[in-house]
């Protein structure tokens, strides 16, 4: 009931959604039964590295980023279902291997086999399972504020109110409060004193045309995976953690480490939540060390 509710939420609030595809020549849309899913494919050459935006962020906030990367690699950047412009359909609860499918989705649309994927927060754990799951098609993993997944949980009980925790109530409170969700994120999200117009304007744009922000769908999504769900992963990787994050400053960064042992983890000691917008030229300049050391 849950996801269908989110579902017909979110098609119902959509009445703008396809002018955000038309309006971009790179821009398209990718059928898949995780939902319909508005992908950018910048072009450039290879290898690839895949950017997913941590809602209530979309595409356009990484407009400045992928201009950055484009001329180096083929830049894809998609919203996942729920969020963004990316429509979720009604089976679509936010499971680890249903995220990672959706990776699979898009990669297999555009014809790409193997990609690095940039992904952040609870999208990173996404990006592990799909590692887990294809290692041949994950080159490496470049992460940001994604901790384990049991720090996820513990992160979760701290800092989302319970409502969106319930199941039916969660989706109608985060469909009814999105605007105000979003406000509030971005205050916790960001360092004390950061100018927030320009995360505000784009996430306010974007709901105002009928982007998702189904918050309730991905914290219910998360918390019905167990702790073992995220084994071992031996891709490449590096992890990029926001010091002044105010929602994480009781989760440790290397809990990582649990899971990816030989994790890269690099502190921005001077960004929020958000270290790949507060610092792109900064995190561009690390993703390209990263991807040059790769074989």
């Amino acid at each position: 009931m849950a996801s269908l509710l989110d579902s017909m939420l979110t098609r119902w609030s959509a009445s703008g959604r396809m002018a955000a595809v038309a309006g971009t020549p790179a821009m398209r849309m990718v059928e898949s039964p995780a939902g319909s899913i508005r992908v950018l494919d910048a072009g450039g050459g290879m290898p690839c590295v895949v950017v997913v935006p941590d809602g209530p962020n979309v595409i356009e906030h990484y407009e400045h980023l992928s201009a950055l990367l484009a001329a180096d690699y083929r830049l894809v950047c998609f919203d996942m279902p729920g969020f963004g412009m990316s429509l979720p359909s009604p089976s679509y609860r936010h499971s680890l291997d249903q995220g990672a499918r959706a990776v699979f989705d898009v990669l297999d649309a555009l014809g790409i086999e193997r990609a690095t994927l940039a992904f952040s927060c609870a999208n990173g754990f996404y990006a592990l399972r799909a590692a887990q799951t294809a290692p041949h098609r994950v080159v490496s993993l470049f992460l940001v504020q994604t901790p384990s997944l049991s720090a996820m949980h513990a992160w979760t009980m701290r800092t989302v109110p319970w409502p969106l925790r319930i199941p039916v109530l969660g989706q109608l409170a985060a469909w009814a409060f999105r605007l105000k969700a979003a406000t509030a994120w971005y205050a916790m999200a960001l360092p004390r004193g950061t100018d927030r117009t320009f995360y505000l304007h784009r996430s306010r744009h974007a709901l105002a045309r009928g982007a998702c922000f189904c918050l309730a769908g991905v914290v219910q999504g998360l918390l019905r995976e167990a702790i073992s769900a995220v084994e071992v992963v031996g891709t490449p990787c590096t992890m990029v953690w926001g010091g002044l994050d105010r929602s994480h400053l009781a989760t440790n960064a290397r809990s990582l480490l649990d899971c990816v042992p030989h994790a890269d983890i690099i502190h921005f000691e001077d960004c929020g939540h958000f270290p790949d917008l507060e610092q792109p030229e900064r995190y561009a300049a690390l993703l390209k060390q990263h991807m040059a050391k790769l074989p």
